[in-house]
């Protein structure tokens, strides 16, 4: 029981340690309408890294989650899977918003049909991300005070 303890504040030491390092990064999911090839560059080195410390936060809960019950653990890494998957979407569109950062200027009316749909890829794919990452949140925090507190 002392071993299962142990373990236990460990693990949730890791997670908070994550969990704080996370909240530093302060990821900002609002998209600029920049042309800029200079700023997309620096918006994916930026989402990369978040992406890194949100998957490792999340890998880090599953194994908190795991110790506990197998089952909401087993859900857990599904959305874990999910969100890694939605991530790597999600940098895929902004490479290639970034070779070709004038899809996002939605003020030209010459846009062809493939910049227009470009841009609305980034924009679904942002979204989804970010919604998909919220709801990793939530389903966490009512575990945690279902089971864990």
């Amino acid at each position: 029981m002392k071993e299962i303890d142990s373990k236990f504040r460990e693990q949730s030491k890791i997670l908070e340690k994550l969990g704080n390092e996370l909240a530093k990064t302060q990821y900002d999911f609002k998209i600029k309408e920049s042309s800029s090839e200079k700023y997309w560059n620096k918006r994916i080195e930026e989402f990369s890294n978040y992406h890194k410390k949100v998957v490792d936060y999340f890998s880090q809960a599953y194994i908190l989650m795991k110790n506990v019950d197998n089952e909401q653990s087993g859900l857990f890494i599904l959305r874990l899977s999910k969100l890694k998957e939605l991530g790597t979407k999600l940098l895929e569109n902004m490479e290639k918003v970034k070779q070709n950062p004038s899809i996002m200027d939605s003020k030209n009316r010459q846009q062809s049909k493939w910049s227009i749909e470009k841009r609305e890829q980034l924009i679904n794919s942002n979204q989804d991300c970010l919604n998909h990452e919220k709801k990793m949140n939530i389903f966490f925090r009512e575990f945690f005070e279902t089971n864990l507190k």
